[in-house]
């Protein structure tokens, strides 16, 4: 490597790590812990979809889809939102399949801001907003969260500057588990049509609901134009590894996206995308419907057992997350206290339950922040989840 190219990655790449998230599995790997770090379901997905895919595999869907998507998704993409959000997307020029939501994000941001521009993001944050940003030359702004997960629109307002081209909210909301409300929603449209800003939405959790309702930015007047809605398939079919993302936006950015798309990826697994397509035309609303319910039986498996064992934390209103404070527990920091708690630590100390979670300061930009809390995933089975219970528990207070 070159001089010229060191100081250019070191330059891009700096103010971030590898994924925090990913490095806790590899932790949980190698110490058996139960893994409530990396948000991926330990149970199967939807038999629909997996006969879907081997179909389509038996059937050679097995070379290059539409390099935005195969018509058959976008289809059934358009006709969704269409019925579910009243919302008419053109599925030849508004809508891109992607390498996963995160590809999806990825794309939006090379394609639509500028270097030395300004993208909002509020904290705390998926850990990959600021690092897409950064990755294009723009800066990132992080606007704190109120303490109940709410947006605070104060904040919000005082953080737009000359330089500031766009938002990115996620509802609901990863690591909180808040759902925007319908006020939070118009107040920030109000922001946007004023400042002309563009809106990303983040919305891959939008099945995923026990309070209030999912409602997407671009339905609320005057953002159909300016908002890019990025969601996807992980979550709402149990499917993370497949990577099947989607974007829709107006047609005039969707082309840029789709150009940058073009050379990111080429294109999203082509049977997997058939697979999803079937999923969207067979799974009814009772499948949405059985997936919240599921989902909320395990967050209440959960989140009484981290109170019980002294953990201060709300049960979430949407998402697969609970954001876990133990400064009751424990003097030590987050990466500590996680690594402790996964069962790891230094030699000579005794080990933890063996309940892998991510460090809280992964989801903030100054590590402080986060430093008493720790984040926990409930998207496994509710015996998986008990067991964690009891071992968090059985260890409440290390010595």
């Amino acid at each position: 490597m070159t001089d010229h190219t060191a100081r250019r990655t070191a330059r891009r790449t700096h103010g971030f790590t590898e994924s925090v998230i990913r490095d806790m599995t590899r932790v949980a790997r190698e110490t058996g812990a139960i893994n409530l770090a990396q948000g991926f379901p330990d149970f199967p997905a939807p038999d629909v979809l997996k006969e879907a895919a081997c179909r389509a595999i038996a059937d050679d869907v097995n070379q290059y889809a539409v390099t935005w998507g195969s018509p058959r998704l976008r289809t059934a993409l358009a006709a969704k939102y269409a019925s579910r959000y009243g919302m008419r997307v053109d599925e030849a020029r508004e809508i891109t399949v992607t390498c996963g939501a995160t590809e999806a994000m990825a794309a939006v941001v090379l394609a639509l801001i500028d270097p030395g521009e300004e993208i909002l993001i509020f904290e705390p944050f998926y850990e990959n907003y600021g690092p897409d940003a950064i990755l294009c030359d723009a800066r990132p702004v992080f606007v704190p969260l109120a303490p109940d997960g709410s947006l605070d629109l104060d904040r919000l307002r005082a953080a737009v500057g000359p330089r500031t081209r766009a938002i990115i909210l996620n509802s609901p909301n990863n690591p909180t588990g808040h759902v925007l409300r319908t006020g939070e929603l118009e107040a920030v449209a109000r922001l946007c049509v004023e400042h002309d800003l563009l809106a990303i939405t983040d919305e891959i959790y939008e099945h995923i609901l026990y309070e209030g309702a999912h409602i997407p930015l671009a339905t609320i007047p005057g953002m159909r134009q300016r908002t890019i809605t990025v969601s996807g398939f992980s979550k709402t079919f149990s499917v993370t590894g497949w990577r099947v993302g989607t974007i829709v936006a107006p047609a005039d950015l969707t082309a840029a996206i789709r150009k940058v798309h073009d050379f990111l990826t080429v294109g999203a697994p082509a049977p997997l995308q058939e697979a999803c397509a079937a999923g969207l035309e067979l799974l009814g609303d009772d499948y949405y419907e059985g997936l919240a319910r599921e989902y909320q039986e395990r967050r209440d498996a959960l989140v009484p057992a981290l109170q019980a064992a002294g953990f201060r934390c709300v049960a979430p209103q949407g998402a697969y997350y609970v954001l876990a404070d133990f400064s009751d527990l424990s003097e030590r920091d987050d990466v500590n206290y996680a690594t402790w708690l996964a069962g790891g630590g230094s030699e000579g100390e005794d080990s933890g339950p063996g309940v892998a979670a991510v460090p809280g300061s992964s989801f903030h930009h100054e590590p402080g922040r986060g430093s008493s809390l720790v984040r926990f995933a409930f998207c496994k089975r509710v015996e998986t989840l008990r067991a964690a219970g009891e071992r968090l528990m059985a260890v409440a207070r290390e010595a």
